[in-house]
């Protein structure tokens, strides 16, 4: 990736530690020598003046290799001699050295030596300057004491500058192993961080997505892994903001399409039920007029025109009725009770509430379940159903007039089918069978007061329950069939 983190870390790890090498390495090469320099005049001052109280005290012929003046020159590395008036040897720690040492003084004694002066009292001189012998530079103090012995002190300016280019040596060879570290540093230390901030950028991105499931796992107690426990917070409130304005959006567009199903169905309520109230509102309209106007003085007349009004009237009646329980289970307004009863006594139940019906329309019905069967549902609307097959079937028995009431047990499940003997559902008016006010013969419908809206109650009663129904034509017959839990 272009400017990486990683590749930016890594170049800041390099930059500093080259930064660093260089500054040490002009330090070492601009500084490190005058330092010294320095350093060494002040050395010269300690020896002079312990070169000083020697000759003056007359104890420096009796200085020992062990003295304070010899620890003090050999650790420095300076060389001296002292020379008495007469010019013989007073004191020397350079035996292979004190004849070029003496020449060299009598040279700066006479004026006759090339130096450059760094340092100059009324007691000492402290210079500069090349040995033409062995090309050699050093840092020299030379001068007289009271007694009338002079001295000089010399140290080679060689060996610091051979330690400076060792130092830089050692400088570049540590740079590079330091390089080296500093590369595997920055490379480890940047993944450490570029990985979880990778992370992060690939959960930002699903949470663009709106894919909330996306976790950040890394951990870690620093910022990163405060921030990736921000972002989790962060995904988990925007998931339930999402799924609550979701949810809103829901239930707005439930609202909208329940007002419009509510629209809907009052237009087919009103078309349906003004259709159907026509024909009974016209007759009772009629009869009633009859009656009025004496059409009939006999009073066997005037008690069917009665009938034919109570008889109208009852069908409306229960017309509306059915209606009312309709619309009620479309609109969801009626909980579903949930209980375990015997569903075969439920059955004998509505047989023998039927029974007039049924010895009035010559019908046979076979129901042959002897043992209880237990299922789970609203005990009410299973009866409602369960009447609405029945009375289904006996209106439209023919034949033989056979209607056969089954119950049969099916994967956890209890098959209860309704047959009747007769014609057929013809194949075209199959689909329609369920929807309200649909009928197949709207005469024989009429003739027993049908409306309808049974099997439409049936069908929102079943999915109320969320169980599946149905029917099913056989060439002498009809059946219909649901189903119920067993457990």
């Amino acid at each position: 990736m272009k400017h990486s983190i990683k590749q930016q870390m890594m170049m800041v790890f390099v930059g500093i530690v080259v930064v660093m090498m260089l500054v040490f390495m002009a330090v070492n090469g601009g500084f490190l020598e005058k330092y010294y320099i320095a350093e060494k005049q002040s050395e010269f001052v300690r020896t002079y003046s312990l070169l000083k109280n020697g000759v003056i005290s007359g104890t420096l012929m009796e200085e020992t290799p062990g003295s304070e003046l010899s620890k003090l020159t050999e650790k420095n590395n300076i060389a001296v001699v002292v020379i008495d008036p007469e010019a013989s040897y007073i004191y020397t720690n350079a035996r292979n050295l004190e004849t070029v040492m003496k020449n060299q003084l009598m040279g700066y004694l006479f004026n006759k030596n090339n130096q450059e002066i760094l340092k100059k009292t009324d007691e000492y001189v402290i210079s500069r300057s090349m040995d033409m012998q062995n090309s050699t530079e050093y840092i020299e103090m030379w001068g007289e004491f009271e007694n009338g012995s002079v001295f000089l002190l010399r140290s080679p300016l060689d060996s610091i500058r051979s330690a400076v280019r060792i130092f830089n040596q050692f400088i570049g060879m540590v740079g590079g192993i330091v390089i080296l570290l500093s590369l595997f540093a920055a490379w480890y230390f940047s993944k450490k961080l570029s990985e979880p901030l990778m992370e992060l950028a690939a959960l930002s991105q699903k949470m663009a997505d709106l894919d909330f499931e996306a976790k950040y796992t890394s951990g870690g107690s620093n910022e990163i892994g405060i921030l990736g426990q921000s972002f989790n917070q962060m995904s988990e409130k925007l998931e339930q903001t999402i799924s609550d304005l979701k949810k809103a959006n829901n239930e707005l567009q439930m609202d909208i399409e329940q007002k419009e199903k509510l629209e809907r169905m009052r237009t087919e309520f009103l078309g349906n039920v003004s259709h159907e109230l026509k024909t009974p509102i016209a007759l009772i309209q009629g009869y009633a007029e009859g009656l009025k106007e004496g059409v009939s003085d006999d009073s066997e007349s005037r008690e069917f025109y009665c009938d034919v009004i109570m008889d109208e009237a009852g069908k409306m009646n229960q017309m509306v009725k059915n209606l009312l329980t309709l619309n009620q289970l479309e609109f969801g307004d009626n909980d579903v009770q949930f209980e375990r009863f015997n569903l075969t006594d439920l059955i004998r139940g509505v047989l023998q509430s039927l029974d007039i019906m049924i010895t009035q329309k010559e019908v046979h019905v076979i129901f042959r379940q002897e043992n209880p069967v237990y299922v789970w549902a609203d005990e009410f609307k299973v009866e409602q159903v369960l009447r609405n097959y029945v009375n289904n079937a006996l209106n439209h028995a023919e034949g033989e007039k056979v209607i056969e009431i089954k119950i049969v047990e099916i994967n956890e499940k209890a098959h209860i089918s309704v047959f009747n003997t007769g014609n057929p559902i013809p194949e075209e008016d199959v689909e329609h069978i369920w929807e309200k006010f649909y009928k197949v013969d709207k005469a024989r419908t009429r003739e027993y007061g049908g409306n309808g809206i049974g099997l439409s109650i049936v069908k929102a009663i079943m999915e109320s329950l969320h169980q599946a129904y149905g029917e099913k034509n056989y060439d002498n017959g009809v059946e219909f069939w649901f189903e119920l839990d067993v457990k």
